[in-house]
């Protein structure tokens, strides 16, 4: 009933899963994964418990081919079970029972296992390892790449329904919620893989955004502008062109502020109010006059 690819980034260390289903919110089911551990993706007529119990047999110690083999051997049912993990170091298993639904199978890779059941074709797992190793880009969109072959091969055969992708760092930091670089889910959609796609390009320019916002700080002021052009870039999100507006404003480029806001403030006339709050709260210079010509 599942497509999922698992994956390791040898240059960063980051891991991902990524998934699509058609199956209502398919996320807080396949994709498990833990920074600085590893990353499962249990799915067919799934077993939840192989996700938390695989990264707590990674997390001690050891490889996903021992964690994986350790949690087949205590299921009566693992003929119905695909199961793939990943480790830290970028060593691979999985596992397709014998039983599991037709048309069914998987491919490890280098630093990736590409599996899934039910499908339409027994193409599906190999056109998705070759969009992966030929895929460049960030470890996201090579994972999406990656789905995005399955169902041009023809996918599920019921179709299509839900999706996930989770990225974690190589390293833990010992703050979790540092550590998760990507968690997006598409719970039900007629089209889940473009959403997929739409928001992981959100989410990084959501992450240019906060990094353009430390720059500013250490007073970086070109390295972040670059940032906050490539996030805004993206299009269709106003909250970006409006703190890029700001920021360009506050910088003293009156003038390309005026252009970047105005379509803002012409969309919903509350984004001149909010800007009009902001004085008092120390995120914009209490400056009517500026403030005044910035709305206009």
């Amino acid at each position: 009933m599942t497509y999922s690819i698992v994956a390791r980034d040898p240059e960063t260390g980051d891991l991902a899963i990524g998934v699509q289903s058609h199956y209502f919110s398919v996320g807080p089911i396949v994709p498990w994964a833990e920074a600085g551990v590893g990353a499962v993706a249990t799915q067919a007529h799934v077993d939840v418990a192989y996700g938390p119990l695989g990264i707590d047999m990674m997390k001690s110690g050891r490889s996903a081919g021992e964690a994986l083999a350790g949690t087949l051997a205590s299921d009566p049912n693992a003929q119905v079970r695909q199961v793939a993990m990943i480790d830290s170091s970028g060593s691979v298993a999985a596992h397709t029972g014998e039983k599991c639904i037709r048309e069914a199978g998987h491919r490890l890779g280098d630093n990736y296992s590409v599996q899934a059941n039910m499908m339409l074709k027994d193409t599906v797992w190999d056109a998705m390892a070759k969009a992966y190793e030929r895929s460049k880009g960030s470890l996201a969109s090579r994972v999406v790449d990656a789905l995005d072959a399955a169902e041009a091969e023809g996918g599920d055969i019921r179709g299509k329904q839900s999706a996930a992708i989770v990225v974690v760092t190589g390293k833990s930091s010992g703050k979790p919620w540092a550590d998760r670089i990507l968690e997006l889910r598409v719970e039900d959609s007629p089209d889940p893989l473009a959403e997929l796609r739409r928001l992981v390009r959100l989410n990084d320019a959501y992450r240019q955004l906060g990094k353009a916002e430390e720059l500013l700080l250490e007073g970086k002021d070109e390295e972040a502008f670059e940032l906050y052009e490539n996030a805004v870039k993206v299009g269709g999100n106003v909250e970006l062109d409006f703190w890029y507006g700001l920021t360009l404003a506050g910088r003293g480029k009156v003038d390309e502020a005026i252009k970047v806001l105005a379509p803002v403030f012409a969309a919903n006339s509350n984004w001149a109010e909010l800007l009009r709050r902001l004085p008092s709260s120390d995120l914009f210079p209490n400056d009517q006059e500026l403030i005044a010509k910035l709305i206009g």
